[in-house]
């Protein structure tokens, strides 16, 4: 169910973590439970694609504005401990923020990944010098995001927001666009990712 060979992620302990996430996030989604309820995890070939870009530019500093219950922050993870990155994830759910904590210890990523409670907008002012940043929180909140961030990336750094074409992200997308320090674009990559550049 990770979508990705068993010889290329060959972590059985995380493989299981993830496999367990993600059939319960397809299970939420076909009994209909509203978004709220539900675990609300990024796709699995959204995952194998974030592990491989991770993999092929080894960012340093990872950043994640919502974490949720840590589906996507395994990700991340697995890709920075081949490198010697670091992730931090933010989740503005208690629950949520202890249970994405459980999850990275037990798919034995603790010491990459970590999950802080609160406000993104407000945890990111803690951190300088990101070199990859992935928006997952809520959709109208990532102009939001994007803009107390954007001075924390690095030149060349990478902002990537997830879900741009399942959800109505318009107002996002013409922020980004609008702006003369980052180069962007649509990837139709399941529900849509903003793959955007910050300028040298």
């Amino acid at each position: 169910m990770t979508g990705y060979p068993e010889h290329q992620l060959a972590d059985t302990r995380a493989r299981h973590v993830l496999d367990r996430l993600a059939a319960q996030d397809a299970a939420e989604r076909a009994a209909g439970l509203p978004q709220e309820q539900r675990i609300r995890a990024l796709t699995p070939p959204t995952g194998v694609f974030l592990y491989s870009v991770l993999l092929a530019l080894r960012p340093k500093f990872i950043f994640e504005a919502g974490s949720a219950v840590g589906y996507s922050t395994i990700w991340l993870a697995l890709a920075a401990r081949q490198y010697g990155g670091r992730v931090i994830g933010s989740e503005i759910r208690p629950e949520r923020a202890r249970l994405a904590n459980e999850h990275l210890a037990e798919a034995g990523l603790a010491e990459v990944a970590t999950v802080l409670e609160g406000d993104a907008a407000e945890l990111v002012r803690q951190f300088d010098a990101i070199d990859f940043l992935f928006l997952d929180a809520e959709k109208d909140d990532y102009g939001r995001l994007f803009l107390a961030s954007i001075d924390r990336v690095v030149p060349g750094g990478l902002i990537v927001a997830d879900n741009v074409v399942s959800h109505d992200c318009r107002a996002y997308q013409e922020l980004v666009r609008s702006r003369p320090d980052v180069y962007t674009v649509t990837l139709a990559i399941e529900r849509g990712l903003e793959w955007t550049v910050k300028r040298w």
